[in-house]
């Protein structure tokens, strides 16, 4: 019993695992800012918030707390995967540089082309993205 109550101090100052897993969203960039500001803006590292596995950067305070109350607004629809690539069932990574915001929904892309390819048939292609979202929670 003693050893418990001298060890305890010690297991609540040892940071959680799952803080630990968090994979860094959208390479650091703030998903707000697309909405807000209209570019990619990088995010900074003391204006984090995790959600869903996932630790999102906000360029400033007021973009987390917009996230916070409602992050499925703000997050890309495929993680970080490029919408493209999952049109043909392929799981490719996104690039925040590339990007494309239709009916308040956030894309990523692999490439500089991938906006304009994904604009094209716009409706179809979301179809086809959704279709291959398994792939995204298969990661």
């Amino acid at each position: 019993m003693v050893l418990l109550a001298t060890l305890s101090p010690i297991a609540t100052s040892i940071p959680t695992v799952a803080a630990d897993r968090a994979r860094l969203a959208i390479k650091g960039y703030d998903p707000v800012a697309y909405f807000t500001i209209g570019k990619p803006t990088v995010g900074l590292a003391e204006l984090a918030y995790e959600w869903d596995e996932h630790r999102y950067l906000f360029s400033r305070a007021e973009h987390r707390e917009l996230f916070k109350a409602d992050p499925v607004r703000y997050a890309p629809q495929f993680a970080n995967f490029c919408a493209v690539a999952l049109t043909r069932g392929e799981l490719d990574e996104g690039n925040p540089e590339y990007w494309l915001v239709s009916e308040g929904k956030l894309y990523l892309f692999g490439k500089p082309i991938g906006p304009g390819v994904f604009q094209r048939n716009l409706a179809e292609n979301i179809i086809k993205a959704n279709e291959s979202r398994w792939l995204v929670h298969k990661r």
